[in-house]
């Protein structure tokens, strides 16, 4: 059973003022289409108060149950997987073709898997619909998260710019920089599913940008010399989850998650490993 009234682009949106039950029908996403064929007739009424969902037999992952961090960090490929999978028309898969595209053994993908719960049938596969909005689900996409970035340089903008948020659930609701050259500006940002026009804030009213705009995600897109001030002060302002592009090293409190991207480190991995091979084709040819 699933609450709320907000389901991601791609899926389908409900509307707490309808009252009609949802049984195995297509539902206006936009442009977009998901046929609902796991709501039973009479399983999936609506009221204004609430909206409760009922999707087919499943068992749901154990409350409490805690799900490997190297297991969280597959989740979304499984999902980006599901979602062209569903956009080219397949309504089910095995384990053993989702896992060769996702580019992990089967035997890996349904224990990945078993944290969340059954969603398979022996001798059948998976519902690529159904398993796909589980994950969206697990993976927090099926409710909207207010993200604000600081720093609206080259690195900055071209996040702004980029459209892939909307459809997994984020929306930019505020844009700081401390440049004069910039504050002040409007910039035009994917929100939900309209473009609006979003103003540059100075840097001294980023707390007031994160109370106003209630956002529970910060990005750091700063120089690496004002990114810890930064990160200190989106986490008095209430952030307590941060994606961090400057190379540099954070300190934050117990109950703050980070994330850093450091695309120089990415590319010294794959020098690495080009030395590597080099050296081993060295060895053949002496």
């Amino acid at each position: 059973m699933i609450s709320g009234g907000w389901i991601p682009t791609g899926y389908a949106r409900f509307y707490p003022d309808n009252r009609t039950p949802v049984s195995a029908q297509l539902c206006d996403v936009g442009h977009e289409r998901l046929k609902l064929g796991h709501l039973a007739d009479g399983g999936g009424a609506f009221s204004r108060s609430n909206v409760s969902i009922s999707l087919g037999k499943g068992r749901p992952r154990e409350a409490g149950r805690a799900i490997p961090d190297a297991t969280v960090a597959r989740l979304p490929v499984y999902h980006r997987v599901l979602v062209s999978l569903s956009a080219a028309g397949v309504q089910t898969v095995s384990s053993e073709a989702l896992a060769a595209k996702c580019g992990v053994s089967s035997a890996k993908f349904r224990k990945d898997l078993s944290y969340l719960g059954s969603y398979g049938t022996r001798g059948v596969g998976y519902d690529v619909s159904y398993l796909t909005y589980h994950i969206s689900r697990e993976l927090g996409s099926a409710q909207p998260w207010g993200v604000v970035i600081v720093g609206v340089g080259n690195l900055g903008r071209a996040l702004i710019s980029y459209r892939g948020f909307t459809s997994r659930g984020f929306a930019i609701v505020g844009l700081v920089d401390n440049h004069p050259d910039v504050v002040g500006k409007s910039l035009s940002a994917s929100e939900l599913e309209s473009v609006a026009a979003l103003k540059i804030h100075p840097l001294i009213k980023l707390e007031a940008v994160v109370g106003d705009t209630k956002a529970q995600i910060g990005v750091i897109a700063t120089p690496a010399d004002c990114a810890q001030g930064v990160c200190d002060r989106l986490v008095a302002a209430g952030i307590r989850s941060i994606l961090n592009f400057a190379p540099v090293v954070l300190e934050v409190p117990d109950g703050v998650e980070v994330r850093k991207v450091d695309l120089a480190v990415e590319l010294q991995i794959l020098a690495f490993h080009e030395q590597r091979r080099g050296y081993g084709q060295e060895a053949i040819n002496a």
